[in-house]
């Protein structure tokens, strides 16, 4: 059995247990949430301090050419790169994943249309998450598109479900509510062998898990920096396109901030050249900002390091949950298969939601989905080794003793 001080021993073997040091979290509590949304980064307040104070309150408008702000949404975009297997300037980090999803997919479609006209299917995954669907179903039906949207129960039909009628395969990486992981690799060559492209939601994934964007040949890829990025709740999402793609790109949301000479004002709309084609307005430089403060952090490690202290800790969950609460009815719906596994772990049981609410209530925070899920989620970034035995063994005694309320009320943000 695997005892607590074995835990702490790991811990004082883990390589990177001192980025920990790099974020603020609150006294006691185990944090395992990372996944919905990170913790704050230390240096995020003196950020903010900074903005506000000099950036704005002192500078004005002057920093837009002093501070940097024109160009932030590019220096993001380049610290985010190496995570996700991105060459410098291929990705800007603005607007929300859903809006990102919305230029990508219309762009996909328009080159699709284009070159390939009798292609008529997107293909995704039913337990995709759903704003995903919802942008989907939403850019066809506005538009009036001939498209049908196809969706898979299981990953492995995807192996017929893309086919020589696929205009676009639209997957997430590492799926939000189960945490597996497809393998891009081979999704991608499947679509090319169709002419379909692929756009990959990296929302779960990127800060946890290597990510190869261009090695794997992906087509466009979207995602937030709210979860393993650590860029501050509703922080800006952002944008990747590859290279071979750029010049054909059309974003649908043409705004000044993507012209190629902005400052000119001109009537008509010229896009630039760069990946900054696929911003639209002004950025919102205070939530941007933010943003640098838990990339910088990576740039202290590396993606072989997180991913390995990952696979460690979601092992250690699981087997700790196999130990000691195997009599209790719990359904692990996470793969056990390094390869196909993200950075959470989730659990099935009848009275899901009542169990999470009851971690809470002793400081251990995970979270729920529909339907009857418990996901925790594992941040190598400041995750300790203890605190997985700590939050395992809660969940063990809450069972134990049937110490939760079943019909918890249920709060608007599950």
């Amino acid at each position: 059995m695997i005892t607590l001080s074995d835990c702490v021993r790991m811990d004082h073997r883990d390589p990177i247990a001192s980025l920990r040091d790099q974020f603020n979290l609150p006294p006691n509590v185990i944090y395992l949430d990372g996944n919905s949304l990170g913790a704050q980064p230390k240096g995020a307040v003196e950020r903010a301090n900074q903005v506000l104070q000099k950036e704005w309150g002192n500078d004005l408008i002057r920093s837009w050419n002093t501070a940097g702000w024109f160009d932030l949404p590019s220096r993001l975009g380049n610290l985010l790169a190496p995570l996700v297997g991105a060459k410098p300037d291929e990705i800007v980090v603005s607007d929300s994943t859903s809006i990102n999803l919305f230029k990508a997919l219309a762009a996909a479609l328009s080159i699709q249309q284009k070159k390939y006209p009798k292609k008529k299917t997107i293909v995704s995954e039913r337990n995709n998450f759903p704003t995903d669907l919802y942008i989907v179903q939403g850019i066809t039906e506005w538009l009036d598109l001939d498209f049908e949207l196809i969706l898979v129960d299981k990953p492995e039909q995807l192996k017929w479900a893309i086919n020589k009628d696929t205009a676009v395969v639209l997957l997430t990486h590492v799926n939000y509510r189960t945490g597996a992981m497809h393998d891009m690799h081979e999704l991608n060559a499947l679509a090319k062998e169709h002419h379909a492209l692929t756009i990959w939601d990296l929302s779960h994934s990127a800060g946890a898990v290597p990510v190869d964007l261009n090695g794997s040949q992906a087509d466009f890829a979207v995602g937030c920096t709210y979860k393993y990025l650590n860029g501050g709740p509703g922080a800006p999402a952002y944008i990747w396109v590859a290279q071979r793609h750029l010049p054909d790109f059309k974003n649908p949301l043409s705004g000044w901030w993507g012209h190629a000479s902005p400052f000119d004002m001109q009537d008509t709309f010229t896009p630039t050249a760069s990946i900054r084609r696929a911003l639209c307005g002004t950025q919102p430089i205070i939530s941007l900002s933010l943003v640098e403060s838990g990339l910088e952090i990576f740039r202290r490690t590396d993606m072989t390091a997180i991913r390995k202290k990952s696979l460690a800790l979601t092992d250690l969950f699981i087997q700790l949950i196999e130990d000691n609460c195997a009599s209790h009815g719990l359904r692990l719906i996470t793969p056990k298969d390094h390869a196909q596994r993200g950075s959470h772990v989730s659990y099935m049981h009848p009275h899901a939601y009542p169990l999470i609410q009851s971690l809470i209530q002793r400081d251990i925070i995970g979270d729920y989905r529909e339907p009857s899920v418990m996901r925790f989620g594992f941040t190598p970034l400041y995750t300790s080794y203890a605190d997985v035995w700590n939050a395992a063994d809660a969940l063990r005694d809450i069972l134990d003793k049937n110490a939760y309320e079943i019909n918890a009320p249920r709060h608007a943000v599950t």
